[in-house]
């Protein structure tokens, strides 16, 4: 008996796993992250609605321990770094750290490589876990929560950031393809590789769209409280003012409630 026949090779079986193919596509959107519409906070307004946004949601003040998670490109942390906070940040992809490091070369910003659904910090260490648009694309989002529960303080809260990416509307995709036509007349080009988008989101768990009231439910049954939900609309009127129009169809296209931002709380002891 061969070791072929000992041993068969399962035909759905493979090493490459959908976090590698996740490291892979933001190793390759890394190069043009920062040129995405609402990726980049391309105005000091905007900055500061998102920093008044995790202020009152974060509850942060001046030199609060915060973790962000999946920092990408280093917007978020711009924001965290003008509150002040003594930062230590996240991501997947080494592409993106580099980028962010050049950003950020103050010392009070510390960046890892590691995976935001096991974060490998310490216990009870931060005020505050903050995160943007990283949620819809978790694998194993209770697992992730329970990590960030783990290492916020007592009284600490988390802070998310994010969207229903997935559920459309008639209006919405009606929107979405005049924003198409209009991108090559003014010179636009696409971003990303959307065949690699369409596999990684056919394998994470919000694959059918993160949905606030879900998102809720679940934060709740991993023993977070006073969750809180707000909207993202000081933050989208400032990244309105600064959008083309090619940019504003598609601005326009995720109202409705599909953006969103919820807080929790980790109860004091």
């Amino acid at each position: 008996m061969t070791i072929a026949t000992r041993f068969p090779v399962e035909a759905d079986r493979t090493n490459f796993s959908v976090k590698d193919e996740i490291r892979d596509y933001w190793t390759t959107r890394s190069e043009t992250f920062d040129l995405s519409f609402g990726h980049k906070i391309r105005t000091d307004a905007e900055l500061l609605a998102w920093a008044s946004l995790f202020r009152r949601h974060g509850r942060i003040a001046d030199g609060a321990k915060v973790l962000e998670l999946a920092s990408g490109t280093g917007e978020i942390t711009r924001v965290l770094a003008r509150l002040g906070c003594d930062i230590d940040a996240i991501d997947l992809c080494e592409a993106m750290i580099e980028r962010a490091r050049r950003k950020h070369p103050e010392t009070r910003v510390r960046f890892h490589l590691g995976d935001a659904e096991n974060t490998m910090m310490a216990d009870n260490a931060y005020d505050a876990v903050v995160c943007r648009h990283l949620v819809w694309t978790l694998v194993d989002p209770a697992a992730a929560f329970a990590d960030w529960w783990r290492v916020l303080k007592p009284g600490g809260r988390l802070v998310i950031a994010d969207g229903d990416w997935v559920s459309t509307t008639a209006l919405s995709r009606l929107l979405m393809t005049l924003s198409r036509k209009l991108d090559p007349l003014r010179g636009n080009r696409p971003l990303w590789d959307q065949a690699a988008h369409e596999r990684i989101m056919a394998q994470v768990h919000f694959r059918e769209g993160l949905k606030a009231r879900e998102l809720h439910l679940m934060l709740a049954d991993a023993g977070f409280t006073d969750i809180q939900a707000d909207t993202l609309s000081q933050v989208r009127r400032r990244q309105w003012q600064a959008a083309n129009w090619s940019e504003r169809l598609r601005l326009a296209a995720t109202y409705g409630g599909r953006t969103f931002l919820l807080s929790a709380t980790k109860p004091a002891a």
